[in-house]
């Protein structure tokens, strides 16, 4: 198999991002590379991240932009130049369209703050938490044009704790999130993980 040619889209912190390059240099995304980050907050400390590591930044101000789709055939630009394979959203904080979606259906996938379908949208953590579920955990999925309804890849359960903050249980939500989401794409960069003919349960070989 070719290498997988990965970008990643961040608007914050990057500790996601982080993660996916630590992994790519212990060698445990298999051949996988990552090739850009785009950034939609020229301020947000994972662009300094990026630079560090030595991978491209696409950073751009929306509000410059008439339109989500103008900015959205930009980026795809981008991602064609570079002949990206797979799109890693890692707390991405922009709503996509479908001009962004479409083209990569079944190539771009998300890390969400909850056992999906459960909390979808924002606050995952703070809908749990107010909800009084007794177990939480992260999503990972493929990317559909729903808001976190893409077929689910992988999840992990995380216990909520007696005087649990919103503070504390996203720490360690991001901590499972940093060992999961890099072993996801280390398997799909190893073609172990496949839509089922359904197009709604995926399959992921061990």
């Amino acid at each position: 198999m070719k290498p997988l040619r990965i970008a990643v889209f961040a608007s914050g912190q990057g500790s996601n991002f982080q993660a996916m390059v630590n992994a790519q240099r212990s060698g445990l995304l298999n051949s996988a590379t990552i090739e850009l980050l785009v950034c939609d907050k020229p301020e947000a400390p994972v662009v300094q991240r990026a630079v560090d590591a030595g991978v491209d930044t696409f950073v751009f101000r929306p509000k410059e932009y008439s339109s989500r789709e103008q900015y959205e055939l930009e980026i795809l630009g981008e991602l064609a130049q570079r002949r990206i394979d797979l799109i890693v959203l890692a707390g991405y904080m922009r709503l996509l369209t479908p001009t962004m979606v479409n083209p990569y259906m079944g190539r771009m996938i998300n890390v969400h703050p909850s056992l999906l379908p459960a909390f979808p949208g924002k606050d995952a953590i703070g809908q749990a938490l107010e909800y009084g579920v007794k177990l939480t955990g992260i999503t990972v999925h493929f990317v559909d044009n729903g808001m976190d309804t893409g077929p689910i890849i992988a999840q992990q359960s995380l216990p909520i704790e007696a005087g649990d903050t919103a503070d504390t249980l996203a720490a360690r939500i991001h901590e499972i999130e940093q060992m999961l989401y890099p072993q996801v794409v280390a398997h799909i960069a190893a073609g172990k993980v496949r839509l089922a003919e359904d197009g709604r349960h995926v399959i992921v070989e061990q």
